[in-house]
């Protein structure tokens, strides 16, 4: 461009207007004023007619708003590759035309859809092929209990898929679909609900059958907690596993009880016997003692009754012995019968520790979520009947995928049940802790105000660092973040638990190794 200033272009673009015996028109005047100034001249740009362009567009979406604002920067700049992409990119994003004077467009007027629809609306392929994918991962979760339904689905996800789409085809086909669809998720919620209530049934009525035995009365209680909506595959593995170790003690108590009772009918069956052996050597003897009796009166002399006494007390002799060899077997088998009703009731009291543990991760020994949830009721109930304050903290520890994957899974328990070690030998006598789920705990701090929950968890990480987790040889530091929250007056528990959950994220944030209050 050249040096001279504006005011000095436009005095030598008149003077060459004149030389030139030029009409001192717009056009004459830009052309000459850009050569002089040297511009490059270039065509026309209808700037305003483009932006009343614009400005008849309808951005109904996202997409359409902002292909808009770039036609309208577009103009702006005078950039023509610009207007045509714009314009293009808007027509991608379908439904939307210029409204022309005198039409009604089809969101005022319902008589002119029929028109809107009749016109193929432009749309992206790749948007058309992760619809279909869409449906296509969501045909699991519909059940294929229907064929109908399923047939339909798989039709409509190859056109989806198809290049060459009719696009008033696919249009007929999602609108059936979507109809069918409607009433296949209401079935499928439907018939959930219906079978959690089932299953709710059958476990209260196996409870309420065997009310005398309490750890098969652990194992509904924790069936029916697991089952209670929403589900979460997290509960369903843990009662899982909870359970598979009931079954395991429990298949061991039942062939230790077996085998009690099958001692216990050979004893008795042994007990009969000699009673039997009783009677009748009682009955021999009798008839004995009898017949000796009328030899005796018969005698006639002493001669005659020294016999019949050696075999009176021949027979009392042997009598005796069978008695006392009796009663020594008798004795024994009822140590035996006292010792299997002592090894019964040990077995009543292993099952009934083993349900126990229904409340508990066998892991760290902390509570689970079924017993978090029943502790987490009591506190409640005593904070709201004393007034006293009741904080919960909620710690993760940090970098745990990590430290499973270069220690690996078994060290991970080790560590997991180190931190649960190291928390309750921290922790006051009323103070609970609970396993939240996989490297999550939380612990229940009554009469505690929230600062001070924050200063027993900053002990509790300090106690950490001075009680290196052993791996082998390798001493390894564990640390956690922890978001504390003080319980409100009318909140519910777990509402308090969620803020501390948020606190503890925002520790995590903030470079891990934090305690932040809610």
């Amino acid at each position: 461009m050249s040096d001279k200033k504006s005011f000095e272009t436009a005095r030598e673009t008149l003077k060459q207007l004149t030389a030139r015996k030029l009409a001192p028109t717009p056009v004459n005047y830009k052309a000459i004023y850009n050569e002089i100034a040297g511009i490059p001249s270039i065509e026309h740009f209808p700037a305003q007619e483009l932006r009343g362009i614009s400005s008849a567009l309808q951005a109904k979406t996202p997409g359409q708003q902002r292909q808009k604002g770039l036609l309208e920067s577009s103009i702006d700049r005078m950039n023509w590759d610009g207007v045509r992409s714009s314009l293009v990119a808007y027509c991608g994003f379908g439904g939307s035309t210029v409204a022309e004077p005198g039409t009604v467009s089809s969101s005022s007027s319902g008589g002119a859809a029929a028109d809107v629809d009749a016109v193929p609306i432009p749309m992206a392929s790749e948007f058309l092929s992760q619809m279909g994918r869409l449906i296509e991962y969501a045909q699991p979760a519909l059940g294929a209990d229907d064929e109908r339904f399923a047939e339909q689905g798989k039709q409509l996800i190859r056109a989806l898929k198809e290049p060459d789409f009719d696009m008033a085809t696919v249009k007929q086909m999602l609108v059936n679909y979507s109809h069918r669809l409607s009433f296949a998720a209401e079935d499928q919620s439907e018939i959930k609900k219906a079978l959690l209530k089932l299953l709710h049934l059958v476990f209260e009525n196996i409870g309420e059958l065997s009310v005398e035995d309490h750890w098969l009365k652990g194992q509904m209680d924790s069936l029916k907690t697991a089952s209670v909506p929403p589900l979460s595959l997290r509960r369903l593995d843990d009662v899982e596993r909870l359970l598979k170790d009931v079954i395991i003690k429990q298949k061991e108590a039942k062939q230790k009880t077996l085998l009690a009772q099958d001692e216990m009918r050979s004893m008795l069956a042994s007990f009969i016997d000699k009673l039997s052996q009783i009677t009748q050597s009682t009955g021999s003897f009798q008839e004995k003692l009898e017949d000796s009796a009328r030899q005796i009166e018969n005698a006639k002399t002493l001669a005659e009754i020294a016999p019949v006494l050696k075999e009176v007390v021949g027979a009392t002799r042997n009598i005796a012995s069978d008695t006392l060899s009796t009663r020594n077997e008798l004795q024994t088998m009822r140590e035996q019968a006292n010792t299997t009703q002592a090894q019964i009731a040990k077995l009543h009291q292993e099952l009934d520790r083993v349900s126990t543990q229904a409340r508990h991760d066998p892991l760290t020994g902390a509570l689970n979520r079924k017993g978090l949830e029943e502790a987490l009721e009591r506190e409640i109930s005593t904070f709201r009947r004393k007034e006293t304050p009741l904080s919960v903290a909620l710690l993760d520890i940090d970098n745990f995928k990590a430290l499973n994957d270069s220690l690996g899974h078994a060290m991970g328990d080790t560590a997991l049940a180190h931190l649960a070690q190291v928390a309750r030998e921290c922790m006051r006598p009323q103070d609970t802790l609970a396993r939240y789920g996989g490297e999550e705990f939380v612990i229940l701090l009554p009469d505690t105000l929230m600062d001070k929950g924050i200063e027993a968890m900053t002990r509790l990480q300090r106690e950490l660092t001075k009680r290196l987790f052993l791996a082998g040889t390798e001493k390894v530091l564990i640390t956690f973040s922890a978001g504390v929250a003080q319980v409100a007056t009318e909140e519910p528990g777990m509402d308090a638990i969620r803020r501390a959950d948020q606190a503890m994220y925002l520790a995590k944030r903030s470079g891990k190794n934090r305690v932040i209050g809610a």
